[in-house]
């Protein structure tokens, strides 16, 4: 994975936001904070619960001045209709089908061709500041990504188990 500290890789991806296409640049979020997270496919039975745990969350997402995208490589077509089996979604799923940015970000399964499941949070100045990937069969914690960005954007010493208005924090 791509070592904390390190300048996040940009990129130019398809995908969809809503109920319509777009093209997304990770410099048209530079600036914000970002919740950038592969994952395996579309239709699949964990990842459902991932994304929409994102967009259940994405309110505070926004309030911590943070943007979340969700990447796979599914084409765009397909995103369209997940979104739409799935309620809507409130943040751009894009769509990685060349493997490129996988690669990049060094996520690419090489046996499977898909994105191993990976979360990168990355800083307003674009740099790498924090980066967890776990096993196919094992979702992300959405709640602890919430958490993570909220000690970042404190700029605090923040101890295991922190939460926002912590009195711990250093």
């Amino acid at each position: 994975m791509i070592r904390v500290g390190a300048p996040a890789p940009d990129f130019s991806l398809p995908g969809v936001h809503g109920d319509r296409l777009i093209t997304c640049r990770l410099l048209d979020v530079k600036g914000r904070w970002v919740v950038l997270f592969f994952y395996p496919a579309d239709f699949s039975f964990i990842c459902p619960t991932e994304v929409k745990g994102f967009h259940a969350q994405y309110a505070a997402f926004q309030q911590e001045g943070a943007e979340v995208l969700g990447v796979s490589v599914d084409p765009p077509g397909l995103h369209l209709e997940w979104v739409k089996e799935l309620g809507g979604v409130a943040y751009p799923l894009l769509s990685d089908e060349r493997r490129a940015v996988s690669q990049l970000y060094d996520v690419l399964d090489p046996e499977r061709n898909r994105c191993q499941r990976a979360t990168y949070i990355l800083s307003p100045e674009g740099r790498v500041e924090y980066a967890v990937q776990s096993a196919q069969n094992v979702g992300r914690s959405v709640s602890e990504t919430a958490r993570v960005v909220a000690a970042l954007r404190s700029g605090r010493q923040c101890p295991a188990d922190w939460h926002p208005g912590d009195p711990t924090a250093g």
